[in-house]
């Protein structure tokens, strides 16, 4: 679809009492305009103009950061006075030549809206039945929205503020949902005709239905199947809302799929995230970024994920996950913490308080409880005695520890980086090793034990 799609991200947002853009705030870990962004790309949407204003670089950055790359072009265009929607929309037409084609007008506070909503709004001006077209939903409660009146034949007759309906007007269940959909070379020919005639001196988008009204064009309505669709954000407990609402969506989607879910509601999946059939999320499970976890997998309960890749037939129990790479058959935790550049490889084993970074586990290989491991590269079917620490930071350099296959460290083992152990290797319990360890070698480094005899006795004596 040659569609365009004008984002309006410009708004204060001053219920949100935030020092951030309203349109950053987040949503399952993922900034509103990116929600409304991805939608319309998916709609087909060929070109997309965000209109940005209030904290207008921070925008751009969200923008930039998430988009740089993407096959549909993104522009940012900055209004940088806030005099209306009318007037930001003639400031994208005029920024970014504009002139034909359908043009969807999307708020950047409505992240709930789904891609084909957006497909079929854009359509009822692309099929040139109607010049103008704004979104609308049918709420369980109307209370506090425009009302849509339409005539016989479903042609736009006017919106209707709340304050201002009549009883039979307030009894009208399809409310206006703030988008609007435009015949760009029609809305290029009328904008200049919005005026400021107002208490507020602002250009009001809406104007431009009757204006082409006006003009001889017809324009109506598109009801969302979904009112949700057109639900906003205006405050901290309507972004909590939506986020739930978010939740849920997701999680009947992955149930379908064949996902089970111990508790659908106290499991937050992120919208690009991605997760294999008969894998189990338990409770208190949180996945953001771009996770993608495979097939026959536990996670959970009390686990955060952050583009995180997982194979099959994975255990995650109380992890933290950032930047992580595991394979098939791992487990993991309780209470481990799994940071950027881990690699887990084949029925590796990370257990309970252990923090791996920046480094490789080999197959089967065993972190079993209570050690860290950074900056390592570690063989197939090693063990890793309790307490166990890679001493990887002096002070100014991170250094690399690098241990062979199917070598044994004992327990409360110390790793002096940079320090190579080999194949096959022993370290004796208790030792500081400080020299590279040959394959098959026993490193042994503890200082000779003393007994001193009747020490109590003396010691409380001298009390």
């Amino acid at each position: 679809m040659e569609a365009t799609a004008i984002i309006l991200a410009a708004g204060e947002g001053t219920r949100m009492k935030s020092n951030h853009a309203k349109v950053a705030h987040k949503i399952l870990g993922k900034p509103m305009i990116e929600w409304v962004a991805d939608a319309a790309i998916a709609a087909g949407c060929q070109r997309i103009i965000v209109v940005v204003g209030s904290h207008a670089q921070e925008v751009r950055d969200i923008i930039d950061a998430s988009y740089a790359s993407a096959a549909v072009s993104i522009e940012c265009v900055e209004q940088a006075e806030r005099l209306g929607t009318g007037h930001a929309v003639k400031v994208a037409l005029s920024a970014c030549g504009i002139s034909e084609g359908p043009v969807v007008v999307l708020n950047g506070d409505l992240p709930l809206i789904q891609p084909e909503t957006i497909q079929r709004f854009a359509e009822t001006v692309a099929t040139g039945k109607a010049a103008g077209a704004v979104l609308s939903m049918l709420p369980p409660d109307s209370f506090g929205y425009g009302r849509i009146v339409l005539d016989d034949a479903g042609a736009l007759i006017e919106i209707v503020e709340q304050k201002d309906c009549t009883p039979s007007q307030a009894a009208i269940q399809e409310c206006n949902a703030g988008c609007y959909a435009f015949d760009g070379a029609l809305l290029a020919a009328h904008i200049d005709k919005i005026n400021n005639d107002n208490a507020q001196g602002e250009y009001y988008l809406p104007d431009m239905l009757a204006i082409l009204r006006e003009a001889g064009q017809r324009v109506t309505s598109f009801c969302c199947d979904d009112y949700r669709d057109g639900l906003g954000v205006n405050s901290r407990a309507q972004l909590a809302e939506l986020t739930a609402i978010a939740r849920d969506r997701i999680n009947e989607t992955l149930m379908a799929e064949g996902v089970t879910f111990i508790d659908p509601a106290l499991a937050w999946i992120g919208p690009d995230c991605t997760i294999g059939r008969d894998t189990v999320v338990w409770p208190l499970t949180f996945m953001d970024g771009t996770c993608r976890i495979g097939e026959g997998c536990e996670v959970g309960p009390n686990t955060r994920l952050t583009n995180v890749t997982c194979g099959n037939g994975c255990s995650l129990n109380e992890t933290v996950g950032i930047d992580v790479v595991i394979e098939n058959e791992v487990t993991v935790g309780p209470r481990a913490y799994l940071r950027p550049g881990t690699h887990l490889l084949d029925r590796a084993h990370v257990g309970t308080h252990v923090e791996i970074k920046k480094s490789t586990i080999g197959e089967g290989s065993k972190v079993p409880h209570l050690s860290y491991i950074g900056d390592t590269t570690m063989g197939a079917g090693v063990n890793i005695g309790a307490g166990s620490i890679t001493c990887n930071y002096d002070g100014v350099h991170k250094n690399p520890t690098t241990i062979g296959d199917n070598t044994f460290i004992g327990s409360d083992t110390m790793m002096v980086a940079p320090v190579n152990i080999g194949s096959n290797a022993v370290t004796g319990a208790g030792g500081t090793i400080t020299k590279d360890v040959p394959d098959g070698a026993l490193a042994i480094e503890r200082t000779e034990q003393r007994i001193i005899t009747g020490y109590s006795e003396r010691k409380i004596a001298r009390q």
